[in-house]
Parts: C-alpha cells; structure tokens; sequence
C-alpha cells in the first residue's frame, strides 16, 4: 500500500519536533541532529521535517511505494500522462537509500515517487547528482505542462 509523503524545511528542529509530535499525537520513528521523521499509519503518512535546504515551509511532496510492482506503476503513470520526469534510480537521501524519480508540476512544486530500499547512518551523498539542485530532495525535474482540464475559478475558500 502506498503512503503520502510531506517533507518540510524548518529552521527550529527542537522546537518543530515538540509541535509535530503533539500534532500528530505520536513521537517521531526518526530523529538525527538536523531530521526527523513520523511514519503514520492514521493517515498513512511519511512526515519529514529537516533543517537542510532553502526557506522554511514544504520541500516537496511524493507518494512511497512499499514494492517494486507500486513503484513501477507509478513510474508507468507518468510517462503515460506524458509528464517530464527525472529518473534518479538508486540514490542516498534523508538517511535511506532509496530508487526514486521526480516530477514537478506547472507550479514548481516537486512530487517525488520513491521505494526505501534502507535506512543508512547518513543523511545523503556529498555533493548533487547531474541536473539535481541539492544532493537528493527536491531534484529539479522539467516543469509540467497544462493538461487542458477546466478549472473552476478562483474562490475564498477550498
């Protein structure tokens, strides 16, 4: 069964940490110097928080897979939706190694498919892989383009 995965840039770990955990009404299955993480099952959820990266707020948001078949299927998905992607294949990030692909939507915001393959003592690799911005976490895949699905104008509310 696949999971929903919210990775989230803050500048007060300690602080982030006490407020997620009485949030979510669970402590964290991960913490590290500069991560932490909450592996939800109600919802189903993947929560990282790290203090790596740009400006705090969402880093990107993904769906992991638990096998192989669910990450090829969402992998199939994307190229049959036509939708620009970068194919990352095995790579070291937020203490796992993990086979992963990105994509980013119209907006910028980047979706990352993945399947942890094993939690490693690291946070990731030394330095960025080609055409990546950072050493794992929100790769700079291509921006997607517009589907042509109307969209109900804007609103005051969800």
């Amino acid at each position: 069964m696949k999971r929903f995965h919210v990775h989230a840039h803050v500048e007060d770990l300690q602080a982030s940490i006490a407020f997620y955990t009485g949030l979510f009404g669970a402590q964290p299955t991960r913490v590290e110097s500069d991560y932490a993480k909450w592996m939800l099952e109600d919802p189903r959820i993947n929560f990282a928080i790290s203090t790596r990266g740009g400006r705090p707020g969402v880093d990107h948001l993904g769906i992991q897979a638990d096998t192989e078949e669910e990450l090829a299927e969402l992998h199939a998905r994307t190229r049959a939706a036509g939708l620009a992607h970068l194919d990352v294949g095995q790579a070291t990030c937020c203490y796992a190694r993990s086979d992963k692909h990105w994509v980013t939507d119209p907006q910028g915001i980047a979706w990352e498919h993945f399947r942890t393959l094993e939690d490693i003592p690291v946070f990731g690799t030394p330095g960025p892989a080609a055409g990546q911005e950072s050493a794992c976490c929100a790769a700079s895949a291509p921006r997607g383009q517009p589907v042509g699905i109307a969209v109900k104008p804007a609103s005051t509310c969800c």
